[in-house]
């Protein structure tokens, strides 16, 4: 019985990675049809939603099967609780994915303009952050997690400067104002995507700590 729990334990983790690359594919797949105004792409987004809502099921499905199969206790449990959690927040990684492409797909109707709002480069950090939370996963790093943890003021403050960009930018050019607020609503979404990555990152340190470090709390280990 311990050798099929510990097998599903490693299968549970796989099918997470999954999940993770199909959440990071519709992440690049948004950074570029914003960077190159591609509607085709945005296609693509929409379309790999599909497979990450199922794939949100099955492993919600795989992990509620492991707690009735045995009881875990202490580290396999902690585990089981942060896939969940973390698989909930790769599925919101993927809606907000689709919703830089729609923004993108309004953005294309109106004439290109030259905004100072460096997506670009907050889109690359939100992709990172993810891409590290899951190696942080697959390596049970807590130290690589909490790396994570402080890049996220980076992508606050870059989110907050491009609010007051476009902000100003719909005040003294009106002709560009659609765009400026595709441009603050694009922007939200990557800030949102890093705050799922910090939720993931928080988690593989409550995993392998037992400690919860949400909401800048320190790290407070809870009984092994």
């Amino acid at each position: 019985m311990r050798t099929r729990f510990q097998q599903g334990l490693d299968d549970l983790k796989g099918k997470l990675l999954a999940m993770g690359g199909l959440a990071e594919h519709s992440v690049d797949l948004a950074v570029r049809s914003y960077q190159g105004r591609v509607p085709e792409l945005c296609q693509k987004v929409f379309e790999n939603e599909v497979l990450i809502n199922m794939t949100e099921r099955e492993i919600d499905h795989l992990a509620l099967d492991l707690l009735a199969m045995q009881q875990p206790m202490a580290i396999d449990l902690r585990f089981i609780l942060a896939v969940i959690k973390s698989n909930a927040d790769l599925e919101r990684v993927g809606d907000q994915a689709v919703n830089i492409a729609q923004r993108v797909m309004d953005l294309i109707a109106f004439p290109a303009a030259e905004l100072a709002a460096d997506i670009p480069e907050m889109a690359s950090i939100s992709a990172q952050m993810i891409r590290q939370a899951l190696e942080a996963f697959v390596s049970g790093n807590a130290e690589l997690a909490q790396e994570v943890l402080e890049r996220d003021d980076v992508v606050d403050r870059m989110n907050q400067e491009i609010f007051v960009a476009m902000d100003k930018t719909i005040h003294e050019s009106p002709e560009v104002a659609r765009q400026a607020l595709d441009t603050i609503m694009i922007a939200r979404n990557f800030e949102r995507i890093a705050d799922h990555a910090t939720n993931i990152a928080e988690d593989v340190i409550f995993w392998v700590r037992g400690a919860d470090v949400r909401h800048g709390s320190g790290l407070t280990p809870v009984q092994k």
